[in-house]
């Protein structure tokens, strides 16, 4: 009985806000924020994350990529 009374409130106040200033209040400031963000060139951070793992792997693949030039040029550097 008390989780009936405790949704029945929750649907009055959810109606009478629906119905107040505040409704428009909350649809100006969320469009008004939306604008702003996606004038900020912002990502996601699961974009973020994904990004970060490409140049993890993009350093590490550099890195050994190195390693072989530098052996390779030791070997040339023996034989010549």
């Amino acid at each position: 009985m008390d989780q009936r009374w405790l949704n029945e409130g929750y649907e009055r106040v959810r109606s009478v806000l629906a119905q107040s200033p505040a409704a428009d209040l909350e649809k100006n400031l969320k469009a008004m924020l939306a604008s702003f963000f996606s004038r900020l060139d912002l990502v996601t951070r699961e974009e973020f994350d994904v990004q970060r793992e490409v140049l993890a792997r993009t350093r590490a693949k550099v890195q050994e990529l190195e390693a072989k030039l530098a052996e390779m040029e030791a070997r040339m550097k023996d034989e010549g």
